[in-house]
């Protein structure tokens, strides 16, 4: 690949100059970017919402690049890429825990590859629940990527059992909270329901692990990231268990929903995260 050619440096510049022209003849997954861009801020000229789209292409050529790099990032060399904001909340949260392990609220946002590798490269391992990619190619490179430094990733389909079995054994489990999902629930997310996977709630509820939010947030243009931990999520228990697997998953969706505000560019625009409907709503797509 010709990005892999380069040192990293180089390589996430020119990923950065190639985002866009791939933007330019993606025009299917354009369009879905700019009308989630609609739904998602309705009030911002087109010409805005265009440009935030084109930020975001620009972050797909950067992952890029650093996901070809993947095998060159080390345990030597990782502060120079890597460093923690919010260290203390995942302290507070270990805490927290008791040997009961820790939930991880995450998703697809900034460089969400490298999150987890330089997690484990400084040391704590994880395991991150994922929906296995269609091409079996690539989804045999993204699980080495994941599992190259010691942490596990999960198949979504029939995951609680092993992630129930981690959490007993004190581990870090992640589960991505934005793809749109069929089995899940519907929760506001930027003034619009969207069918939401509730399993981050319901295992809260059933294994009182602490849930914290981590994401990773790059420093401008550059190969620097701050892999951010923000305050563990208080998790609702009235009793009814149903309304709190709501309210919980609402929780979490209005603090995804706020990263994304913060930082738009580092969001997945080009998934169709409102595809699923209610009954009797028209599709967006």
């Amino acid at each position: 690949m010709l990005l892999r050619a380069f040192p990293l440096e180089t390589a996430v510049r020119l990923g950065a100059v190639l985002g866009p022209l791939a933007m330019a003849f993606d025009r299917r997954n354009r369009g879905v970017g700019l009308r989630n861009l609609e739904i998602a801020f309705p009030d911002l000229p087109a010409a805005e919402r265009s440009e935030i789209l084109r930020r975001t292409y620009c972050n797909f050529g950067r992952m890029a690049a650093e996901w070809v790099h993947t095998f060159d990032y080390n345990q030597a060399n990782i502060g120079r890429y890597v460093t923690y904001d919010g260290r203390e909340h995942w302290e507070a949260a270990a805490r927290a825990a008791q040997g009961r392990g820790i939930l991880v609220l995450c998703g697809h946002f900034g460089n969400w590859e490298l999150q987890f590798v330089a997690h484990s490269l400084y040391g704590t391992a994880g395991a991150i629940v994922q929906r296995p990619n269609r091409n079996p190619v690539l989804d045999a490179a993204v699980m080495r990527r994941r599992e190259r430094f010691g942490s596990r990733a999960i198949p979504r389909r029939g995951a609680a059992k092993s992630i129930l079995r981690l959490l007993r054994d004190n581990w870090m489990v992640a589960i991505p909270l934005d793809l749109d999902t069929r089995q899940g629930i519907f929760v506001d997310y930027f003034g619009l329901p969207a069918a939401t996977n509730d399993a981050l709630a319901r295992l809260a509820l059933a294994s009182h692990a602490p849930v914290l939010p981590f994401f990773m947030i790059r420093q401008g243009a550059s190969t620097r990231h701050h892999a951010t931990f923000l305050p563990m999520l208080e998790t609702a228990r009235s009793g009814d268990r149903e309304a709190d697997v709501r309210e919980n998953t609402q929780r979490y969706a209005r603090v995804f929903e706020s990263m994304v505000r913060q930082h738009p560019d580092h969001w997945n625009w080009i998934h169709r995260r409102w595809k699923t409907r209610p009954p009797g709503e028209p599709r967006f797509y």
